[in-house]
């Protein structure tokens, strides 16, 4: 999504109002999609510069394919908190339901 927002002269603000908090209002998630008190702290630390080739071996999904093969991107999370704590290894969200 960066490397593309930003060929298109979008910058990290817009990607965070589709990926973050439009998605979160559209669900219905009131402590997610913001940096703001009294929400849930669910942030990453982004090398917005940073390059690196897709190696679909690599990748930590069950889908083994991926158009993105080869090609050189721009943009890595280098660091995750979820809730404000750092996630240890395997699954650590949980399942969200809309009332």
């Amino acid at each position: 999504m960066w490397t593309q927002a930003r060929r298109r002269g979008h910058g990290l603000a817009d990607v965070v109002r589709w990926m973050a908090a439009g998605p979160a209002a559209l669900a219905g998630l009131a402590g997610k999609g913001a940096i703001a008190p009294g929400r849930d702290a669910d942030l990453v630390a982004f090398d917005d510069t940073a390059a690196f080739t897709v190696d679909p071996a690599r990748l930590e999904h069950r889908h083994p394919v991926t158009p993105y093969a080869g090609q050189t991107l721009t943009g890595v999370v280098r660091r995750t908190w979820l809730r404000g704590r750092e996630p240890g290894p395997g699954p650590a969200g949980r399942l969200l339901r809309r009332p």
